[in-house]
């Protein structure tokens, strides 16, 4: 028996082989198909979750997966360790909360709201947005005890898409038509309408949801006019990260323990009035 199997391969070699080469190229083949199957469903996943504007989702599927690892020792990584003379922030976006810690000790703690994740392009795709905290070691680098909140582009690129308006961007020196006969223009660090008759009449201060519209489009003002600063937003204090980032109170409490904001942490304005009268310039923050 043992002698039959090279006779075999002796007499009838090539059609042996030839079968023997024909399944291991199947088993290959049907290997790859498996492959690249699932690479095709994980794509399409992916597009299902980013076109439905599910980012969220896509980044507690990522966190899952491995591919980013939500702890605070991923933050330190033992480059740059946890203070252990001088008291710190921690921030955890997938707990929503806040610690202001000496050491082991928690001096101060309270529920915050964090970034949503969102992801907005400006009509044409020429801007693209992510509305997400940044996770890392930040520090704060000012504080404000009214602050007033300059909004960037997004913001009106989002009311106007809430609204069903369009856009236009008012430059000073230029002049955009009202529906009344005025024109609006910049005075000063205003915003203005310049009637017919040479009637002058500033516009009221800046309010989420009552922008200037003018022909079925919302005016973007230019920064330095007191119609791009809005007050009250931020709530009763804020303290800088800097790039635009902060930790502010708010003046939507039912936000607090969600991913909603546009990136910053937001607090209820009764805690952040706590812990702005707690925290130093140049106390580190830790976000995870």
């Amino acid at each position: 028996m043992v002698l039959a199997v090279p006779r075999f391969f002796r007499s009838g070699g090539a059609l042996a082989w030839a079968l023997i080469g024909a399944v291991l190229l199947l088993m290959a083949a049907s290997t790859t198909l498996l492959a690249r199957t699932a690479l095709v469903r994980h794509e399409r996943d992916v597009s299902r979750m980013v076109f439905n504007d599910n980012v969220e989702l896509l980044d507690r599927v990522r966190l899952a997966s491995g591919a980013v690892n939500d702890s605070l020792a991923t933050v330190t990584d033992g480059s740059d360790a946890l203070p252990v003379t001088k008291p710190y922030i921690v921030v955890s976006i997938e707990d929503h909360r806040l610690w202001y810690k000496l050491r082991d000790s928690v001096l101060f703690t309270a529920p915050v709201a964090t970034g949503s994740g969102r992801v907005m392009e400006s009509a044409g795709g020429g801007d693209h947005w992510k509305f997400e905290t940044p996770r890392g070691r930040l520090v704060v680098q000012a504080k404000d005890s009214a602050p007033t909140w300059v909004p960037p582009d997004w913001h009106y690129v989002e009311q106007a898409r809430k609204r069903g308006l369009g856009i236009v961007r008012l430059n000073r020196g230029e002049s955009v038509p009202a529906s009344d006969g005025s024109q609006i223009t910049v005075q000063g660090t205003d915003v203005v309408k310049v009637y017919p008759g040479g009637r002058v009449v500033a516009l009221g201060d800046a309010k989420e949801g009552h922008e200037i519209v003018a022909g079925g489009n919302i005016v973007i003002p230019p920064f330095g006019t007191n119609q791009r600063k809005y007050k009250g937003v931020l709530g009763t204090n804020r303290l800088d990260l800097g790039d635009g980032y902060g930790i502010h109170g708010t003046d939507t409490p039912s936000s607090i323990g969600h991913s909603v904001s546009h990136g910053c942490v937001r607090l209820l304005n009764e805690d952040i009035a706590r812990l702005y009268d707690m925290v130093a310039v140049g106390t580190p923050v830790y976000i995870y």
